[in-house]
């Protein structure tokens, strides 16, 4: 028996348990537009995984209901076809804020936006997604979205136990919901608050 752990594909005989990437990036790009931004940029390879994927829709379907053109010029490549990190591009234009597909990527787009002159939030806003070692490590700490990997670990545990006494058992795709964890690496626009 197989499930996909924080991964799915096109086979609809594959269950799969995942974080609720799409919702998650639809929630930060949200809090953003509620402090007043509306030049927002994505950060994240958009054709690399199914979860940066899901998050780039989610921060899509936000500026689409907030009447928030989608700029190309501000959704930005993380990493090459081999998967690895690669320089970041910032356009010529920039954004006031960024949704990063991980806290990996908002953690280097940290550090390059403070050898660039910028600071982060007081120039430029940057949330992330996970709530990983490097929304802590980061200065500021990044505003992120913590993902249920305990209620994910155990829904994939039980779902192949019970694969294993019914081999026709099956839960589909199944997301698993997170909550966005506030902390110092989003100003507002309009209360001049850090968030």
């Amino acid at each position: 028996p197989t499930v996909f752990l924080d991964f799915y594909g096109s086979r609809d005989d594959v269950d799969s348990v995942l974080s609720d990437s799409f919702y998650g990036a639809y929630m930060l790009t949200s809090h953003l537009i509620e402090n007043g931004h509306r030049r927002i940029g994505f950060l994240g390879s958009i054709s690399s995984t199914s979860s940066i994927q899901d998050r780039y829709l989610g921060y899509v379907k936000s500026l689409m209901e907030h009447g928030i053109h989608v700029s190309s010029n501000y959704v930005l490549d993380d990493r090459g076809e081999d998967g690895l990190m690669v320089p970041i591009r910032l356009p010529v234009d920039m954004p006031t804020a960024f949704v990063c597909n991980c806290d990996g990527t908002a953690y280097e787009l940290i550090k390059q936006l403070n050898r660039e002159g910028y600071r982060v939030p007081q120039d430029i806003s940057v949330t992330g997604f996970d709530n990983s070692m490097y929304s802590d490590m980061s200065e500021p700490k990044i505003t992120t979205i913590e993902v249920n990997t305990e209620q994910m670990s155990s829904l994939a545990v039980d779902t192949i136990l019970k694969k294993i006494e019914n081999p026709s058992y099956n839960i589909g795709r199944m997301p698993v919901g997170g909550r966005i964890i506030y902390k110092n690496s989003v100003r507002s626009l309009i209360s001049d608050s850090i968030r």
